[in-house]
């Protein structure tokens, strides 16, 4: 454990997060998204796991990792087949969470499947969640943090 750290980030997700510069690409995934396989075509070229539902891994993840702020698309998340601009809960819920994390209402993305997949096999890594819900799959593009910022 380490103080001011989410628990739920752990080494392996940690150091991926570190490693990540500007404009590269961070996929939270469902547990139905083809985690493994997709994970094996990113940078890091392996799996990470946080046992938590989307919303808590995003959360986490956006406790330490800023979003980009110079392109529209930094936050994504994958679309309903076929109902493009329904919104689940878990979606919801992670918007919510992406809101408090920037401190204001920040517009997330819709991803036709097929295309999420792709972006997600050129991101960084891929992070497999414990979410059962569908369509908890979602794209975090890494931002900077100013030089004078804590």
């Amino acid at each position: 454990m380490l103080k001011g750290i989410n628990p739920l980030l752990n080494a392996d997700v940690l150091q991926a997060l570190r490693a990540m510069g500007h404009g590269d690409d961070l996929i939270i995934a469902d547990t139905n998204f083809p985690s493994d396989s997709v994970a094996k075509q990113t940078v890091l070229g392996k799996l990470l796991r946080i046992d938590a539902p989307a919303a808590e891994v995003a959360k986490a993840v956006l406790s330490l990792y800023p979003l980009d702020s110079f392109v529209n698309d930094a936050a994504a998340r994958m679309e309903i087949v076929g109902k493009p601009n329904e919104i689940p809960p878990v979606q919801k819920e992670v918007q919510k969470e992406i809101d408090a994390a920037e401190g204001k209402a920040w517009q997330m993305i819709s991803i036709e499947r097929y295309a999420f997949y792709e972006r997600a096999k050129k991101a960084y890594c891929v992070i497999q969640t414990g979410e059962r819900r569908f369509y908890g799959c979602f794209a975090f593009r890494k931002g900077v943090i100013a030089p004078d910022a804590e």
